[in-house]
C-alpha cells in the first residue's frame, strides 16, 4: 500500500492510495472522520438569555463550531469558553474566549445568533475530547474516495478547521496501525 500526495491547499488535501483493497481504503475514510480525537463544547452553562431562541437551539449551534485541536489532548482535558453579548448585532464565533490560547475557535466569522435591541446572551461553554464515532461535532472533516483502477483509489480530504488535512491522515493512519497491533496481540494470545 502506498500513498501520493497530488494537491494540498489550505484545508483541503487529495492523494491517491495504491496498491489497497477496498477494505483498506474505507478503513482510513472511517479512521479519518470517525476516531481521530478533537475538541469540540460539549457543555453551555446560559446565566442570560433574553434572545428569541431557545437555550437548546443555541447550544447546539455553538457545539458544531469547530475548536482547534493543536495537540493530542487527554480524555479528561476541559477547555472554559465564555460569551457575553448584548444586541443588537450579530453574534459570531469569534466571541467566544477561551481559557486556553491554543484551544480557541477554528473560524471566528460563523453566525451563532442575532440578538435584537437589548437582548442579552450570557453564557459558559466546556469543551471536551471526543471521536465523531460519538458525534458528529467531534468529526475533524470528511473524506471521500473513488476507485479508479484495480486497487487505486483517489482520495479527497477537507478539515473543519480543528487540524490540518495531512494531521488528520497521519492520526487515522497511527489509529488503524494501533488497532492492528492490539490485534495481533490478542490473536497471539489465542
Amino acid at each position: 500500500m502506498k500513498i501520493d500526495k497530488t494537491e494540498e491547499n489550505g484545508n483541503i488535501m487529495k492523494f491517491v492510495l495504491k496498491d489497497a483493497r477496498h477494505s483498506e481504503a474505507n478503513a482510513i475514510r472511517r479512521a479519518a472522520t470517525g476516531m481521530v480525537q478533537t475538541f469540540a463544547i460539549n457543555s453551555v452553562t446560559f446565566y442570560e438569555n433574553t434572545s428569541a431562541m431557545f437555550d437548546e437551539y443555541i447550544a447546539h449551534r455553538i457545539g458544531l463550531v469547530p475548536i482547534k485541536t493543536p495537540r493530542k489532548p487527554s480524555e479528561s482535558e476541559e477547555v472554559v469558553f465564555t460569551l457575553d453579548a448584548t444586541g443588537p448585532k450579530t453574534v459570531y464565533s469569534s466571541e467566544l474566549q477561551t481559557s486556553d490560547k491554543e484551544v480557541c475557535v477554528a473560524n471566528d466569522k460563523i453566525p451563532l445568533i442575532k440578538l435584537g435591541k437589548e437582548q442579552k446572551l450570557k453564557i459558559e461553554c466546556k469543551a471536551s475530547v471526543g471521536i465523531g464515532y460519538n458525534h458528529a461535532k467531534f468529526q475533524p472533516g470528511m473524506l471521500s474516495y473513488e476507485d479508479v483502477a484495480e486497487g487505486t483509489f483517489n482520495f479527497y480530504l477537507e478539515s473543519f478547521g480543528q487540524m490540518k488535512p495531512q494531521e488528520i491522515l497521519d492520526k487515522a493512519i497511527s489509529y488503524i496501525t494501533d488497532e492492528l497491533k492490539d490485534t495481533a496481540k490478542n490473536v497471539k494470545k489465542l
